[in-house]
């Protein structure tokens, strides 16, 4: 299935996680969701989310180049609306780079303008992503620190990718976008992995939209699209800020140190009919393997919602640790909440706690034996950006 049929295939699901979303968020915001994501045949036979920006700065920042509108005739530029004075230029510690499907920028894939910022520079390099949906596998590699990809809002401008487990030779190179190097932040941008929605008992079809491996990233404002084993959350400290994260099994798994704040967690799993019983998804996969590891996913101010019926999350591995604290569930929780990867020797060595939660899915009375309900002492490691040490490298603190 090639990316075009696999993305007019998520359009329903997608439609309907963002209706969701709108009635989760009467905001006037999310009336132009369904604009955004309109489907637009173009000459090429390409697809892409929203109408691109039609403005544009040349490769020095100031030269925009003329470019005749594909449908008018007209000599008329694509370009020229560009906002005045974005980027700015850089500076002695900021460098500018622009990406624009079109053209009107420096670069027209993302890749592109990742392999032009310099090996190990300390500079921070912005990368100005133009609205549109970019269809291209990116990998930011270890050479490439301090870098910031920063598009026009989660729900205008995405990067997407269609492999899976089976096609990339295992989960963990399926991601579409995957960074290696620290001090990476995302804002304003969504990543996708467009791969079809697997079956009950499909083999190799987890298709992870995101792989972070570089210590010190954050992501603000970014949305993450997939189903099985949508945010590889691999290694290192992260933080996720009003993000929207979307999946149905294992969705967000890996042994990193992360914080998500005011987050938004939709499963997609399908609908379990009234009077059954059955589990078809979780939220979280947390990978620790000794209690040396100081890892954990830790959700703060959050809300779950949308299908299925699923588990906070389940163990991994041995020493799992998974806190939610000022979370809103909805019922799609299981009333057990977790589960210990069917191995009851975990029980005794995963870390899994609950604090202050609302919701008709918050609801300890049928939790786990294992479940810690944390009190005000447990809990408060794992309530701010301490727990990831980002007073040291957080943009806010810098």
């Amino acid at each position: 299935m090639n990316l075009k049929s696999n993305f007019q295939s998520l359009l329903v699901p997608l439609a309907a996680v963002f209706a969701s979303l709108y009635l989760i968020n009467p905001n006037p915001h999310f009336l132009n969701i369904f604009k955004d994501f309109t489907v637009t045949t173009l000459p090429s036979s390409s697809f892409y989310l929203a109408q691109p920006f039609t403005n544009n700065f040349g490769r020095d920042h100031h030269h925009r180049p003329h470019k005749k509108h594909p449908d008018s005739g007209d000599a008329g530029s694509i370009c020229d609306d560009f906002p005045p004075g974005i980027p700015p230029p850089s500076t002695n510690t900021t460098s500018y780079l622009c990406v624009d499907r079109k053209g009107c920028c420096n670069f027209t894939t993302v890749q592109a303008a990742v392999n032009a910022v310099p090996d190990f520079s300390e500079k921070r390099t912005i990368i100005w992503i133009n609205s549109g949906i970019y269809y291209e596998k990116v990998i930011v590699p270890k050479t490439k620190p301090n870098i910031t990809i920063q598009g026009q809002g989660y729900t205008s401008t995405a990067i997407a990718w269609n492999d899976t487990a089976k096609s990339a030779n295992g989960t963990f190179y399926s991601g579409s976008v995957q960074v290696f190097a620290s001090n990476f932040i995302a804002k304003n941008i969504s990543f996708m992995n467009l791969a079809p929605i697997p079956g009950p008992g499909v083999e190799g079809a987890q298709a992870v939209a995101m792989r972070i491996s570089g210590d010190q990233a954050e992501f603000r404002g970014c949305g993450f699209f997939g189903a099985q084993d949508t945010l590889h959350d691999d290694k290192g400290r992260h933080y996720f800020k009003d993000c929207y994260i979307q999946g149905s099994i294992d969705f967000i798994f890996g042994d990193a140190r992360s914080l998500y704040e005011n987050c938004q967690l939709v499963s997609i799993a399908n609908p379990v009919p009234p009077g059954q019983r059955g589990i078809n998804g979780a939220v979280t996969a947390h990978g620790r393997v000794s209690m040396d590891e100081n890892t954990g996913f830790a959700f703060v101010n959050c809300t779950i919602g949308g299908n299925g019926r699923i588990w906070l999350g389940r163990a991994w591995r041995p020493f799992s640790r998974v806190v939610f604290a000022f979370t809103t569930m909805s019922d799609i929780i299981a009333p057990e909440g977790w589960n210990d990867f069917n191995d009851p020797s975990r029980d005794q060595t995963i870390f899994y706690g609950e604090y202050n939660c609302s919701g008709p899915g918050a609801s300890t009375a049928l939790r786990v034996s294992y479940v810690q309900r944390l009190n005000d002492t447990q809990v408060f490691p794992f309530l701010n950006t301490s727990y990831i040490d980002g007073d040291q490298w957080l943009e806010v603190y810098k």
